[in-house]
């Protein structure tokens, strides 16, 4: 029976993730599920087999209630270390989950005001105002740096968003002076929005911020930090905003993800009258 080095393998999959590119998050992501991948099958785990994959899959499904995405996470990382660390032919011929088909949640105008107003603090303020000004990921808005911020043209560059990818968005007219100030004779390379040594903030304390923010506002639901993301997306189709524009600023690779929000646009959906 051939004994596995599970630890060595970890470190392969890590590196050829990193020599590829991938994202930290990716990574970060794949190295735990294909760790219990290994613990699950143990010195089986050398060649690909279908039916103990599935089991896996299946007993993560059943005993740890995992949702459709993180499933395909799970069968990403597997497949993944076969094809590029085995460097196995063999086919895993598994499909993916089916994903729950969720509408994203959306704030009025309104609450976002409320909440924003609801700040004392100018920094949570702007943060607020920008993830939802821009458009921005909660992570885009952590690695945010004074010289993405372009106020000659009211533009954002967004360096190494999701996939890798550059994107640019719109620079809020409203903002620009409160940032401008903000970021007043500090240098390009500075964060935004700095945390304590002059360190970027993480994103787990701007999603407190955003928490305390819907308290002080007394918004209840299950709306997040990236529903000020949905906000933006959804009240410029609203206002009539071409949905290829948004697609754009939102960095969407696929026309279908953007087109979720028609779907939870209230302007159409204002001008229809039920028959009872």
């Amino acid at each position: 029976m051939m004994i596995m080095d599970f630890d060595n393998y970890l470190r392969q999959t890590e590196r050829e993730m990193t020599i590829r590119n991938y994202s930290l998050c990716t990574q970060r992501a794949y190295i735990p599920y294909l760790k219990a991948y290994f613990e699950f099958v143990g010195n089986d785990a050398y060649f690909p087999n279908v039916e103990l994959i599935k089991e896996f899959l299946y007993q993560r499904k059943i005993k740890n209630n995992y949702a459709p995405e993180t499933l395909n996470l799970c069968l990403n990382a597997i497949k993944f270390f076969y094809k590029t660390v085995r460097k196995c032919s063999d086919i895993i011929d598994i499909k993916f989950a089916r994903r729950n088909l969720r509408l994203p949640v959306v704030l009025s105008h309104e609450q976002i005001l409320g909440m924003i107003s609801a700040l004392r603090n100018l920094k949570h303020r702007l943060i607020i105002s920008l993830a939802y000004g821009a458009g921005l990921r909660v992570g885009e808005v952590c690695n945010l740096r004074i010289g993405d911020l372009d106020f000659d043209e009211m533009l954002i560059n967004i360096r190494c968003a999701k996939g890798g990818k550059d994107r640019v968005t719109v620079l809020p007219e409203r903002l620009a002076e409160d940032i401008r100030i903000w970021t007043k004779d500090r240098r390009e390379s500075d964060p935004v929005f700095e945390g304590r040594r002059g360190k970027k903030l993480t994103t787990r304390t701007l999603q407190k911020i955003f928490e305390s923010a819907k308290i002080e506002a007394k918004i209840g639901g299950t709306s997040t930090f990236h529903s000020l993301r949905h906000s933006f997306a959804t009240h410029l189709i609203e206002s009539g905003t071409s949905i290829r524009l948004v697609q754009e600023l939102l960095g969407h690779q696929n026309i279908r993800t953007t087109q979720r929000y028609t779907h939870i646009s209230r302007g159409a959906l204002g001008t229809i009258k039920s028959p009872f």
